[in-house]
């Protein structure tokens, strides 16, 4: 199945206050970008043909791609100033990057590569941004027995802050961590049917637009995942994630984990 990927905005919660473009799908976890680890997830379920919607900083994604350096993340040889691959990363992969504007809704670039899934029924979609060790197969092949138009990834709330339950007097009646809640969050992580784009307008958002209609007609599932999944909305999640590489702890590598039956 084809993946679209979102990867145009400008991520300003990212930002460190540079002047630096580098978008958000572009920063660093480990010796890779986080497109890269989104990527690499897809692929070791089989899915390698991935359609990258450009944006804000289209040219670093772009020059990533084209100059990719395999012996970044695969061991190799270097036999007689010639270099050995022993594995690979992208060899087999096909990307297609299409620029979506600069201001466009994340519906709207979808409606902006719909010609480049060749009209297939149901293909994937992610924000890039976000890493997780999801069962992919399990949520495809669940989707595929519905009869619906969407499915969405759901996780559990991830705030640490907490609810609380106020009278008219002021008197509080009890405090709830957000995460013991009855709710759950978008996870970011879709398998979709042509269906929905009927119900994005022009300029229009796929949750917002596309997921809500689809909801109010009974054709939106949700995938329940508690297991792991990180978001990197700011610089301090990113820079955890970073130190979690780092640290070898690292669940979301499922190519890692199911080679050495450990996650490396």
């Amino acid at each position: 199945m084809k993946v679209v990927l979102f990867c145009g905005g400008y991520g300003m919660r990212m930002r460190s206050g540079s002047a630096d473009d580098v978008p958000k799908p572009m920063a660093m976890v480990g010796p890779r970008p986080l497109i890269w680890h989104v990527m690499r997830y897809y692929a070791h379920f089989g899915h390698t043909e991935f359609i990258l919607c450009l944006g804000y900083g289209a040219h670093h994604i772009k020059n990533f791609f084209l100059n990719y350096e395999e012996t970044t993340s695969n061991d190799f040889v270097l036999r007689g100033g010639r270099t050995e691959l022993l594995s690979t990363d992208i060899a087999d992969w096909t990307i297609t990057f299409a620029q979506t504007g600069i201001e466009s809704p994340i519906g709207e670039r979808l409606r902006r590569v719909r010609q480049h899934l060749d009209g297939d029924e149901m293909f994937l979609a992610n924000y890039a941004d976000v890493l997780t060790d999801a069962p992919l197969p399990e949520m495809i092949d669940k989707f595929a027995r519905r009869d619906a138009g969407a499915s969405m990834m759901v996780v559990p709330p991830q705030s640490s802050f907490h609810c609380v339950d106020l009278a008219e007097d002021g008197l509080v009646g009890g405090i709830t961590a957000v995460s013991d809640m009855p709710l759950w969050e978008n996870g970011g992580y879709f398998v979709l049917r042509q269906e929905v784009f009927d119900h994005i307008p022009e300029n229009g958002d796929l949750v917002a637009d596309g997921c809500a209609q689809l909801a109010k007609q009974g054709r939106l599932v949700a995938h329940q995942h508690r297991g792991f999944w990180k978001p990197t909305d700011t610089v301090k999640e990113r820079a955890a994630l970073d130190d979690a590489y780092a640290r070898g702890d690292r669940p979301w590598a499922v190519w890692e984990r199911d080679k050495s039956g450990v996650s490396a």
